[in-house]
Parts: C-alpha cells; structure tokens; sequence
C-alpha cells in the first residue's frame, strides 16, 4: 500500500474519531460529567431493560421471518415479479421513517383503516407500534441479504443433492445452514444495533415513558430538562453497550452484511407441492404487507381538498433533501474508502488487530446521533452563524453517520483486489495514480452501488436536522414531521409520497444499472 494512501486513510480515520470526541469533549466540558449514581435509578433501569427487550425482539422476529421469506424468494423461480419484489424490499429498507410512520399511522393509528377490526383494545403505541415498525424496515433487508446469500452456493452442490437423493431435512442440514448461519447471526447483531439505537421510530410510536428507549432518554434528557449529566451518562451506556456488541461482532465473524449479489438464479431442486403452495402464499402476503402502508399515503392524499393542495411549498424543501442527501453520499463514500485503508494495510500484513481498525471505522453507527448532534452544537453554538452554517454541520454529522454503511458495502470488493491484484502492484512498483487507474474500473460499479444506498438513507435524516436545521431551508423529511406533529395527516401523507417517490427512482435506476451490469459480466464469461 503506497505510503501516501496510508497517510490519507490514518488521516480520514482520525477525523472520523475526532468528530466523536470532539461530541463527548463539548457535552463534558459544559457539565459536571457523567454520574454513576444514575445507573441505580429504576427508570434509568426500565430503559435500559426495554432498549435491549425491543431490539432484541426486533432482530430475532427480523431474521426469523426474513430468513422464511428469503427461502420461498429463492427456491421459486417461477413466482412473478421476484425482481421487483428485491427492489421493494431494497425501497423499504432505505424508507425514510417518517414516511413509514405516517403510513402506519393512516393504517392502524386511533382512526386508522384496519383499526376497528383490531379490537378495542388495539393501540398502536408501544412495544408493538415500534416492533411493526422495525419489522418493516429490517425484514425486507434480511430478505435481500440471505436471497444473495444463497445465490453463492455452488450449482455443483445442488447437483451432488440431486445425486444422492438427499431428503429436504438434508439438503437444509448439509448444503444451506452452513451457508447462512453465519449470516444470519452477523445480520441478527447488526439488525440489534439499529434497533438498540432507533430514534425516530420510538420517539413517534413509544407513547410514554414505559416504551422509551435509550436514543429518545438522551434527547429528551437534553430538549425537555437540559440534563447534560444525565443525557452524558445515558449517552456513555449506549456508546458501552453497543459498541461492545459491535466489537464483537468484528472481532468473531466476517463482519459483511451482504454477499455479492451474482444477479444469476443457478439450478435447483423441486420444491415439494405443499412446499410450492406455502412459498406462493407467505410471498403473496408479503407482498400486501409491504404495500399497504404505500398505499394509505396515496388514499389519504387523494383525501386532501384540493384547495389545500399546496405543492410549491414542496419544492425547497425537496432540493435541500436531495442536496443534503447527494453531498452527503459523496463525502461518505470518499471517507469510507480512505477508512478501509488501515483495514486493508493490517489484513494484508496479517496483523490480528485488524478488527480494531475496522471498529473505529464504523464506531459511529454505534455512537449516538443525537449526543454526536447536541455535543457538536454546544462546541460551535458560540463561534460560527448556524443560520448560514446549519445546513453544512448537518451534512458532516450525516455524513460521518453513514461511513458505516458505505464501508460495509465497500469492504468485500476491496478485499476481493487486494487478494487478487496487491502483489502484482507491488511487484510492478506502480505509482499512485497507476494504480488508481487500475483500481476505478473494479471497485467502479461498487462505489457507485455504495453512493446510492447512503444516498437512500441521507434523504430520511431527522434528527441532525432536529438541531442544526433552520426553518428558512427545512428538509422534506422535517416538513413531514412538522405536518404529522400538528395532525395534518393529508399534508403529510403528500410529502411522504413526493420523498418516497423520489426513493423509489433512485432505487429503479440503480436496480436497472445493476442488472444491466450483471448481465453484461455474465455474457462475457
């Protein structure tokens, strides 16, 4: 790795740090710190226990049903629309929460559709409003990792199956399970660490302090009492607990999300006739699932009187979310493969502490947006003009967020050429930019797939924007939160629809691009 490479990837790597200090550093310095005595307060106690109940809820009912939907997906190539139903999937992974929310309360809010055959005792506040919602959002990306996952076992597997006439129990035991444990439980972890940090989502569908995770404890602690010792020591048990998780999920497993997605359906075996039935069935239920709340926003919009229509008050909002969000895509990339430059450095001089490197590259995912947000605001509250500078501290703060996810996506692709082609480099001793020249092409269409997915989940950013933003230049996914917050469901159903149409583009572009791609690489092999 050249020397300048490393430089620029320690150098990226400590920014990335720093910013995280710098938070703790301005939360710190404006209290007295913070306090153990809290840790012995029954409600600090109830927090806790929740924070860990619902996610530990979230990512086991996420990977249960994913991993069932994702078998019916894989083993039934002659269902219709497979291909779009991966790109739903892709869409609600990446919905932004607010538009979720605002469905779901259309859906089964206290006047929603489906309410009334619920039950009067129905409510959709609480543990259940915040599982059906992380269901939402995590099973369609369980489904799309382990559909991926299954795509790489060799076609000579399922031959040899066919060969000796392996039962289905069998085939399960010997061919798939060892295919998929180990993402599942990597894909368990991380689905726990999203949820154990889910803020949104719990600060919209909690509905008290029974159902109040750790994430919303911080900023209310900040927003409604102005704690700082609290909120710091609320902030430092979050930072422990999940960063503790996420080390050693590093430390003990691959630590990648997805596979490489081979876009190629290779030969299988015949699923049995009640196989066939049962798969058809739960793949047509999932797929209602994953509409109905799309299709509420478009019955509550269509409820809107038309002269309450307000689009042009749409528009700034939507160029800010769609500058905000590509900005912050491109910085997150850039920054995501400077950071794999110490992981790559340490793997290919088989240092063991490789996973240090690669934690301190994706801590912030575990670092609470929140205490990042408010720790910075203090810190440059007093020096620069947040009305001018607001927007471009939400952008840094986004984008250090969304390293984590842009590193993931990055990381099996890097890894893959520097197994294949660092020696070469190194034996031919390329310049910098010689290698470049050599490394774009490859990682090309990767970098590209990474932009997109941070791109997706930037335009649903709410809480940087809770502190830093400014009502002269709000964000689409803050103008839904200021309808829904004042009731105006209609209203906000109609943003909801422009941001989610806007996804939904995204998203259609880049699944064209990709299987466009994948279909070229095949026809060349």
């Amino acid at each position: 790795m050249p020397t300048l490479f490393r430089e620029l990837g320690l150098l990226a790597l400590l920014s990335l740090v720093s910013l995280t200090f710098l938070a703790f550093y301005g939360l710190m310095r404006f209290s007295s710190g913070a306090t153990l005595a809290l840790l012995t307060d029954p409600y600090i106690q109830g927090i806790v226990w929740f924070s860990i109940k619902q996610a530990a809820l979230s990512a086991v009912l996420s990977v249960l049903l994913g991993y069932l939907l994702a078998r019916a997906v894989y083993y039934s190539p002659w269902l219709k629309g497979r291909a779009a139903f991966l790109s739903l999937c892709l869409l609600a992974f990446v919905m932004p929460t607010l538009v979720l929310i605002t469905g779901l309360v259309a859906l089964l809010g206290r006047n929603g559709w489906l309410s009334p055959w619920l039950g009067a005792d129905w409510n959709l506040y609480g543990l259940q409003g915040i599982l059906l919602a992380h269901l939402y959002l995590n099973i369609p990306f369980v489904i799309r990792a382990v559909v991926m996952q299954l795509q790489t076992i060799p076609e000579s597997s399922w031959r040899l199956v066919l060969q000796l006439k392996l039962s289905a129990w069998q085939q399960w035991r010997y061919i798939e399970l060892p295919s998929v444990l180990g993402r599942l439980m990597v894909l368990a972890g991380f689905v726990f660490v999203l949820c154990f940090n889910s803020f949104a989502v719990v600060l919209a569908l909690g509905g008290g302090p029974q159902a109040t995770t750790l994430e919303v404890a911080i900023y209310q602690a900040l927003k409604y009492d102005f704690n700082i010792a609290e909120a710091l020591t609320l902030a430092w048990l979050q930072f422990s607990m999940a960063g503790l998780l996420f080390a050693l999920l590093a430390r003990f497993s691959s630590g990648a999300w997805l596979s490489p997605d081979t876009g190629v359906q290779r030969y299988l075996p015949s699923a049995q006739p009640w196989a066939r039935r049962f798969y058809t069935f739960i793949y047509g239920l999932a797929w209602v699932a994953l509409l109905l709340p799309i299709l509420t926003l478009v019955v509550e919009v269509l409820s809107l009187e038309a002269g309450r229509w307000q689009l042009m008050v749409l528009v700034k909002p939507t160029l800010v979310t769609l500058g905000l969000a590509l900005a912050s895509a491109l910085s997150a990339v850039i920054l995501a493969y400077l950071v794999l430059i110490p992981v790559r450095n340490a793997i290919l001089k088989q240092q063991r502490t490789y996973w240090l490197w690669e934690w301190l590259a994706l801590h912030t995912l575990v670092a609470p947006a929140m205490v990042l947000s408010v720790g910075l605001y203090i810190l440059v509250v007093r020096h620069i003009a947040l009305e001018d500078w607001g927007l471009v501290w939400v952008g840094i703060i986004n984008t250090a967020l969304l390293v984590p996810f842009a590193v993931q996506q990055l990381k099996p692709r890097v890894l893959q050429w520097d197994a294949q082609y660092e020696r070469m480099v190194l034996n031919l001793k390329l310049s910098w930019r010689e290698r470049l020249m050599i490394e774009w092409p490859w990682l090309r269409s990767t970098l590209g797939a990474a932009a997109v997915l941070v791109m997706l989940l930037a335009m649903g950013e709410v809480s940087i924007f809770a502190i830093f933003g400014t009502e002269q230049a709000l964000s689409l996914p803050w103008l839904i939160y200021s309808y829904a917050s004042t009731y105006r469901l209609p209203e906000a159903a109609l943003a909801s629809l422009v941001l989610l149409v806007l996804c939904g583009i995204i998203v259609w572009g880049w699944e064209a691009m990709r299987l466009k791609e994948a279909r070229l690489s095949h026809a060349s092999d």
